[in-house]
């Protein structure tokens, strides 16, 4: 699975496959899909098959250089657990009738407030909004808890801890004290860190976030 970063003026959300956890053959709704660590791209509806115990998990995805990694605790679907408008493939395709749930991965939606040209002043403060959010599910959503953001001004070799504050419902606002421009001369990056109420960990880090003017 992998994730496809829509950069627009002043956010960048991260559209990602809804991935679902259930018993049976593994199918894949759109023929060019294919299931990897960095496979799976682009809001696909993929389907796989994991143990029956409740495990934890690590999935890893990059894409035009943005990583992301999760770990999560994935349990036994329980019938009825999809929702109406995203029920399970066996259902669509009508090969398969088990139980099936979306997985408890934290997704991160970004708001980096980004002049009309994508770019932030150097050598002043910058703040960044992150939002985490979770596929649809009819069973309770976990909560983001905790949110810790990095940056690098050096293309990763050396990160740096940004102050972040929680501002609202899963909601997080990060500030960015920029260097000078030519301290950063490829741009920030940003390596963000969450974890839930119920345990699941999101790390996902941008090369570049966004250049200096």
């Amino acid at each position: 699975m992998a994730l496809e970063p829509a950069k627009e003026t002043d956010t960048m959300n991260t559209d990602v496959p809804s991935a679902r956890r259930r018993r049976g053959a593994l199918m894949v709704l759109a023929a060019a899909v294919t299931l990897a660590l960095s496979g799976c791209k682009g809001g696909d509806l993929v389907s796989y098959d994991l143990p029956a115990k409740s495990a934890r998990y690590t999935f890893e995805a990059e894409t035009d250089g943005v990583k992301t990694v999760w770990q999560y605790t994935s349990a036994k679907p329980a019938k009825g657990d999809a929702p109406e408008l995203s029920p399970c493939m066996g259902e669509v395709v009508g090969s398969n009738t088990a139980a099936c749930s979306p997985e408890p991965l934290i997704f991160l939606r970004y708001d980096f407030d980004l002049a009309l040209d994508n770019t932030v002043e150097a050598g002043e403060s910058h703040e960044i909004s992150v939002v985490g959010y979770y596929q649809e599910s009819l069973t309770a959503l976990p909560k983001v808890t905790s949110l810790k953001a990095e940056t690098t001004f050096d293309g990763g070799r050396s990160w740096r801890p940004a102050t972040t504050k929680a501002t609202g419902k899963n909601t997080f606002t990060t500030t960015v004290k920029n260097p000078r421009r030519d301290q950063a001369a490829k741009g920030v990056g940003l390596r963000i860190s969450a974890t839930d109420s119920k345990g699941n960990t999101v790390r996902q880090t941008i090369p570049t976030a966004y250049t200096l003017r």
